[in-house]
């Protein structure tokens, strides 16, 4: 047996979304990191072994503006420009070059951390066993993250932790049981069909359920074209042990599993002569476990109150989402979910041990109670908190600083370190110093100040309320049919919170008269800053003109009453999404929410308004330039250029849904960035071709009086998107 010792700056344990995340954030530090997985594949559930497709802020569409950016941003990036009919292991592919790419970074797979060496609060080193090349690995180094799941690392270690569901009257939690117990959610295992063209039978094993004999097939959904995580309510395993039980949880899965596909195959209510079984989990995928205490523990009011934290370094948008402990066997419903009203933020003190001074935390092992638990555990999430501690174990140990010190001290370390990564957080400004953009005026060839959509595809009774979420604007003109003369109500409300996207507070209302005929453009007096939610309450006299296309930070939503089985008044959102990708024919007033100084400073994602600059229409600006001028000569070294990667776009990397595209239509295809040294020429820096990419780094060493990009092709749309130019000393 071979015995290597290996040291690094930290040590992630853990290749799932958040060891992976964490351990790229640190490597992009400066950091050097030891990547530590027990398993021969990165991703953890997300990986080929388990199949589960990533969830996050999105919630599949409910939130809007959602989606991650930072490293799980580029992920989902780069496996729909790779990968968009989500083919399991070429998301392996993508997960591993991620990690790869980072020369910082040493990859130890097959390797499971066993023992760990810690006193007086303190980890020293941790040692692991690499399967097949019969290897000892000692890990040593001054900080170190579980990122597990299971949370073995914490737990050898002594740190504090809770398991199982704690007692309402703990935080006062409404959804919080009253006593308290030892349940959790469950465990899963998958599995993928495929048409063979001809017939093929299916014997069942003998350890094969028999679920007509359980409530499965009257409250589960069971159709023979569904495949992989569509089958997420196939789950057990939550009264027990989800660790000590694992393998008793692995059976009892894989006896459901071939019991389902028995069902289907061979009970004659299926068309399923064709099908055969192409793939079936062996690793239970699991939910839920150890949850480690750090300074702050998150709950249910942080969650569904929005707490804005001094220390947020990440946020979420998942519904709490929790599962009954009998899981596939129990006679309610597979889950139920309470959304906020939009994101919630997460604070760096939950991702560090209260009691083990160098443990950071990320995944679903973070601070939080169970019921918070329930939104945070989603694998993006997971994710942008990964990224989180791998910034602040680089940043904490560059400035000497214990992570409660970074946390309640030196935040603004912390914070600028997070931006300058454009990393997932919401309402965090850019005031870095190092980045002398700060310093410039910012001037452009063209910017939208009138939006206009008028090409109609077709029109939509008002059967229903239509709500619309604009930018600041002053005026709305919306074009309408009427079949006789009649009013429209229009009502103009607050969301309450820049993050959210739905009304919620009644600020003015006008009854505007439309007069009966077709195609007529009736006039809205609204004066609003920030994002408007515009209601068009239901008039079945009227319908309004559709159009192919939206203007950047625009959505539309139809109000629709719950079904009969929607009982959970918390979980129903009645404002749906509708016209994906499209909108409205409508005409804005004068606006400033597309404005060239949106790039400089400010938030890099839509946070209150789209938070970019819009050229006009291609049309009539056929190559748009944005610049930045400085009084005087400024030397820098990397100059970041962030592209509107269209975070409303819910992008997922298997098999849920397909986005209709490989890249999205919002980002700059081809650009030049050009730079005045002291004279009046323009001097090419880096010319982009083919760019696929939201965040795209430029290093030089120049010194400049003035910087412009100017852009060449889009990937789809009829205007140019900037959200961010930096230029760094």
């Amino acid at each position: 047996m071979q015995q290597l010792d290996v040291r690094t700056d930290l040590t992630v344990i853990g290749g799932g979304l958040a060891g992976i995340c964490a351990a790229i954030a640190a490597a992009r530090q400066g950091s050097t990191v030891a990547l530590v997985q027990n398993r021969p594949v990165l991703g953890g559930n997300s990986s080929s072994e388990v199949r589960v497709w990533v969830c996050g802020a999105t919630a599949h569409g409910v939130q809007h503006f959602a989606r991650e950016t930072g490293i799980m941003g580029e992920l989902f990036v780069e496996n729909q420009y790779r990968n968009p009919e989500g083919n399991p292991y070429y998301w392996d592919l993508v997960l591993l070059e991620a990690v790869r790419a980072e020369s910082r970074i040493s990859l130890f797979l097959n390797t499971d951390v066993r023992t760990v060496d810690a006193a007086d609060g303190e980890i020293r080193s941790v040692t692991g066993w690499q399967m097949g090349s019969e290897k000892s690995i000692t890990f040593y180094s001054p900080a170190f993250a579980d990122c597990s799941g299971d949370g073995l690392v914490g737990y050898l270690a002594g740190a504090e932790f809770a398991t199982g569901r704690e007692p309402r009257s703990l935080y006062d939690e409404s959804w919080a049981p009253d006593v308290p117990d030892g349940n959790t959610l469950g465990s899963t295992i998958l599995f993928y069909t495929k048409d063979t063209g001809s017939p093929v039978r299916f014997v069942p094993p003998s350890f094969a359920r028999n679920i007509d004999e359980t409530a499965i097939p009257s409250r589960r959904i069971i159709r023979s074209d569904l495949n992989g995580c569509a089958y997420w309510w196939i789950e057990w395993g939550g009264e027990l042990d989800v660790v000590d039980d694992n393998e008793r949880i692995r059976d009892e899965l894989q006896a459901v599993v071939y019991g389902i596909w028995d069902y289907i195959k061979n009970s004659g209510r299926f068309d399923a002569e064709c099908l055969t079984l192409e793939w079936i989990g062996s690793v239970p995928g699991k939910r839920e476990y150890r949850r480690f205490l750090g300074d702050h523990v998150l709950t249910q009011h942080d969650v569904l109150g929005q707490t804005e934290f001094d220390d947020r370094v990440a946020f979420g948008g998942w519904s709490i989402d929790l599962h009954p402990p009998g899981g596939v066997y129990a006679a309610e419903r597979g889950s139920k979910h309470w959304h906020p009203d939009g994101n919630y933020h997460i604070p760096l003190r939950s991702l560090y041990s209260r009691n083990v001074s160098n443990l950071w935390m990320a995944g679903r092992n973070i601070s939080a109670s169970h019921v918070a638990f329930g939104t945070t555990r989603v694998m993006a999430t997971c994710a942008v908190l990964g990224e989180a501690v791998g910034i602040a174990s680089a940043v904490a140990s560059r400035n000497g600083l214990s992570p409660r010190e970074l946390a309640c001290d030196r935040f603004e370390l912390m914070r600028r370190a997070l931006q300058r990564a454009d990393a997932s957080v919401l309402g965090v400004v850019d005031d870095d110093p190092a980045n002398l953009a700060l310093t410039a005026s910012v001037s452009a060839s063209s910017t939208l100040t009138h939006p206009a959509v008028e090409v109609s595809s077709g029109t939509l009774p008002l059967t229903t309320d239509i709500a619309m979420v604009l930018p600041s604007a002053t005026g709305l003109s919306l074009l309408v049919d009427a079949s006789a003369d009649a009013s429209l109500t229009v009502e103009l409300h607050d969301p309450v919170k820049p993050q959210n996207y739905v009304p919620l507070a009644l600020i003015d209302s006008w009854d505007v008269p439309v007069p009966a005929g077709e195609k007529r453009w009736v006039d809205v007096p609204l004066d609003h800053a920030g994002n408007a939610i515009v209601v068009l309450r239901q008039n079945p006299a009227i319908s309004v003109h559709t159009a192919d296309t939206a203007l950047p930070g625009m959505i539309f939503f139809a109000h629709r009453d719950p079904a009969p089985d929607e009982e959970w008044t918390e979980q129903f959102r009645s404002w749906k999404h509708i016209l994906p990708r499209a909108g409205l024919c409508l005409r804005l007033g004068e606006t400033s929410a597309y404005a060239a100084s949106n790039v400089v400073g400010g938030y890099s994602r839509p946070y209150g308004a789209p938070q970019l600059w819009s050229s006009e229409d291609l049309a009539w600006d056929p190559e748009p330039w944005i610049q930045l001028t400085w009084p005087s000569p400024v030397e820098l070294s990397e100059i970041v250029v962030i592209l509107d990667a269209d975070v409303e776009e819910d992008l997922i990397n298997l098999h849920h849904h397909r986005t209709p595209f490989e890249i999205l239509p919002t980002l700059l295809n081809t650009y030049i960035l050009e730079a005045q040294t002291g004279t009046p020429e323009w001097h090419p820096i880096a010319t982009v071709q083919s760019n696929h990419h939201r965040t795209v780094r430029h290093p030089v060493s120049i010194q400049a009086t003035a910087l412009r990009l100017r852009a060449l092709t889009t990937n789809g749309i009829p205007r140019a998107h900037v959200v961010s130019l930096r230029a760094y000393a």
